[in-house]
């Protein structure tokens, strides 16, 4: 039995593609390493997600549901795998909470490049859904968050954001305090996306 058997953990990813992933870590690592550094960030995130049987754990794919690596992760960890449709980040977050919300009271989205984020906070995240909390929200140290979670979709947050930069997470909260949202903010994380960030991963996984 799940802790919260009506809330669900929606795991985005990206199949660990060569120049496709870890872009920004390019070329201080070959096309090969980035690539196989996704693929040890993404079992780390599903061992978090997981190792408390907190929730369901649907790993949310791109480009396709069968890449031979998603394939392998949804039976090592008995996890069911669903495609990421649309134009843009935004969408396919919005898109995701849609479909996930007609089965469940409450989900949150993380992604796989953050090692700071614990099954604690991703616990913590879930008992406030399982309250008056509305949204959800892990900040993140670059000025985005990652972690998000929802009762309710809520398309405002998703439309017209400026994915990538630091200005996020402000107008993600400019948006929730604009539809009176009762919201929630966990600890701030940091996420990999810089050689500095390899290098402190590195350090603090020795």
């Amino acid at each position: 039995m799940y802790a919260y058997p009506d809330a669900v953990i929606m795991v985005f990813c990206k199949a660990p593609i060569p120049g496709q992933v870890k872009t920004r870590l390019i070329p201080a690592l070959t096309s090969e390493e980035a690539a196989q550094l996704h693929c040890e960030l993404t079992e780390l995130t599903l061992h978090t997600a997981t190792q408390k049987r907190l929730c369901e754990v649907h790993l949310w794919c791109s480009p396709r549901i069968d890449h031979p690596f998603f394939k392998a992760l949804s039976q090592r960890y008995s996890i069911a795998r669903q495609l990421q449709q649309g134009k843009d980040l935004g969408n396919r977050m919005h898109h995701a909470f849609v479909e996930t919300l007609t089965h469940f009271s409450s989900a949150i989205i993380i992604g796989c490049d953050c090692p700071s984020l614990t099954s604690d906070d991703i616990e913590q995240a879930l008992v406030r859904l399982n309250q008056d909390t509305q949204c959800v929200l892990a900040p993140a140290e670059d000025g985005g968050y990652v972690l998000i979670g929802l009762k309710q979709p809520q398309p405002t947050l998703f439309e017209n954001m400026p994915w990538g930069s630091d200005q996020v997470l402000r107008q993600t909260l400019t948006r929730i305090q604009s539809l009176n949202l009762v919201a929630y903010e966990l600890n701030t994380q940091w996420d990999l996306d810089t050689i500095d960030d390899l290098k402190r991963y590195r350090h603090e996984n020795v």
